[in-house]
């Protein structure tokens, strides 16, 4: 009988209560829309559940499948985790550094290759990285261990959960996306146009992760710093980890390691340079958060229809060319939080997150400009003011892959400086930094530990502030109001992605010059966010069996 189903596109307009997403009245409406019975059908499931925001159209639109009667209806995702076998004890080991969604599905797929596998974790559990963070938001001293970036879970777990991306074939993307559901995310996820759990939820699900690793022999340790990687010969053979309870450095060996640290993790680069991998300068950017009260972007965006009718915070997404360089909204949080994201306690850095129902009375965003490694070498780099803020300018970027990497550090420094301590970040009204007039008294923010009100153009280097200043006017044009006296710029955010890859063979998977080691996700180069990191976890594993494993599933010698 068929198996393919049919498809039905309703289109809603916003009402009082949200539309039905399953159960007898979202049957109803799929059976009027094909003139039938609800009785003559056999299934009905929710692809695709999106709202158009435009002027003109403001409708939901859901497209549905559907089986008829006595057709083949395919199983359902499943909503519980799967249990796995465990690998005989002569397996290959694996040893998997960072416990992000890269290091977390490398690991379960690794295991259900058959395996072993030992996650290493320099910061804690997902409920001790709570107490972590609560500190730094009364504007303690950083943990540079576990914060808002290290720990269990990765940088997504406590700043937004966004499942958002454009990277990815739709299956490899609903894949990852049908794993986090059977560990207990939402199933709303699987249909959003815009899938998000919230930093409340996601951390439930991260530590059923851990546990289906751990159900199937696999090690999860946290407190776990790892600190040389240990190489024969140029091939690698295990790392050397300091247990940061008890301040014990042990050597585990292992087959093969992947280096699954994120992106904020610089001293896992440098640790990977100095065993004998490549690194490559690679594009990233750069710039600060800026944030708008959420009901002036819901008006902006929904004309008032917000208030009498049950819709989600709005968003949205911004993106220009300036001077030949893109300057664009990232990680939109609607309804959210700005979040002090520094791994170093002589730095600032700002991130932004939200929780399941998105409602704080703030939307945030990145603001961001797009840089080249030709924008911080030789007479380029000069014009761009980067001289005076990291010093003397690499001629190519061969000459320092990790100049990126002192750049961030650089900016980082001089926010802390203009914060003034505490953790505060220099803020500044974005009327203002427009008109380079006197800064007026910072707004009220999201942004718990507090901000100092700042001339940003002292902070940014030249290329970043022009570059931003016409970004700015033009969204302006688009949503008057965006760089009005309620939006404020708070700085600095430089965590979008890696300024450096970890070079690694496209086929193999495995790093140029180091074999054994496998780069992974953010950290190395290769992803950008937590389903496109997952995503390059599970192709990392499967190179690994087909390099570690014979064909018939044991191992080679």
């Amino acid at each position: 009988m068929r198996a393919v189903p049919r498809e039905v596109v309703l289109t809603l307009p916003p009402s009082e209560e949200a539309p039905a997403t399953d159960g007898p009245a979202l049957t109803a409406a799929v059976a009027a829309a094909l003139a039938v019975t609800p009785e003559s059908l056999g299934a009905v499931r929710l692809r695709r559940l999106s709202f158009d925001a435009r002027r003109r159209e403001r409708r939901w639109r859901l497209v549905v499948d559907v089986w008829l009667q006595g057709e083949t209806v395919p199983p359902a995702p499943p909503t519980t985790p799967p249990t796995l076998a465990r690998p005989p004890a002569t397996a290959p080991h694996v040893v998997i550094v960072g416990s992000g969604p890269a290091g977390l599905f490398c690991a379960l797929d690794a295991l259900a290759a058959g395996l072993r596998v030992t996650v290493l974790e320099r910061g804690r559990d997902v409920q001790a990285r709570r107490h972590a963070l609560a500190a730094l938001n009364r504007g303690q001293a950083v943990d540079p261990d576990s914060n808002y970036c290290f720990g269990e879970g990765g940088a997504g777990t406590y700043s937004d959960g966004k499942l958002y991306t454009r990277s990815g074939r739709k299956e490899t993307i609903r894949a990852v996306l049908e794993t986090l559901v059977a560990h207990g995310a939402p199933p709303e996820i699987l249909a959003s146009w815009r899938p998000h759990v919230g930093s409340n939820r996601l951390p439930r699900v991260v530590e059923a992760l851990r546990e289906t690793i751990r159900r199937a022999d696999g090690e999860v340790r946290f407190g776990a710093r790892v600190e040389e990687i240990v190489t024969d010969g140029g091939v690698v053979c295990g790392v050397r980890v300091r247990d940061l309870d008890r301040d014990v450095v042990e050597t585990i060996a292992a087959d093969a390691v992947v280096l699954a640290t994120g992106h904020s993790a610089r001293d896992a680069i440098a640790m990977a340079a100095r065993a004998g991998a490549r690194l490559d300068a690679k594009g990233f950017s750069m710039g600060v958060r800026i944030e708008h009260p959420q009901p002036w972007l819901d008006q902006r965006q929904y004309g008032g229809l917000r208030g009498a009718c049950d819709l989600p915070a709005a968003f949205y997404e911004l993106t220009s060319q300036i001077d030949g360089r893109g300057v664009y909204s990232f990680c939109m949080c609607p309804g959210g939080f700005v979040v002090p994201a520094s791994t170093d306690p002589s730095r600032v850095v700002v991130n932004g997150m939200s929780l399941s129902r998105r409602d704080s009375p703030y939307a945030n965003s990145g603001l961001v400009v797009q840089l080249e490694p030709s924008d911080w070498c030789g007479e380029t780099g000069a014009a761009w003011g980067w001289g005076d803020v990291a010093g003397p300018l690499p001629t190519t970027p061969d000459d320092d892959p990790l100049f990126g990497v002192h750049l961030q550090e650089a900016l980082e420094a001089r926010a802390a400086v203009a914060g003034g301590g505490g953790n505060r970040v220099p803020a500044q009204r974005a009327d203002a930094f427009l008109s380079s007039t006197a800064a007026p008294d910072a707004l009220p923010t999201s942004y718990r530990p507090g901000v100092t009100t700042t001339a940003l153009a002292d902070v940014l280097p030249p290329g970043m502030t022009s570059r931003l200043r016409s970004a700015l006017r033009e969204f302006d044009r688009r949503m008057p109001g965006y760089a009005g006296p309620e939006a404020q710029m708070l700085g600095v955010e430089t965590r979008t992605s890696s300024p450096v890859r970890i070079a690694r063979d496209p086929e193999t998977l495995a790093g140029v010059g180091l074999a054994g080691l496998y780069p992974c996700g953010e950290g190395a180069g290769y992803a950008g966010g937590i389903v496109s990191a997952a995503i390059d976890g599970r192709r990392v594993a499967a190179a690994l069996a087909a390099s570690l494993l014979a064909p018939h599933g044991t191992a080679r010698h």
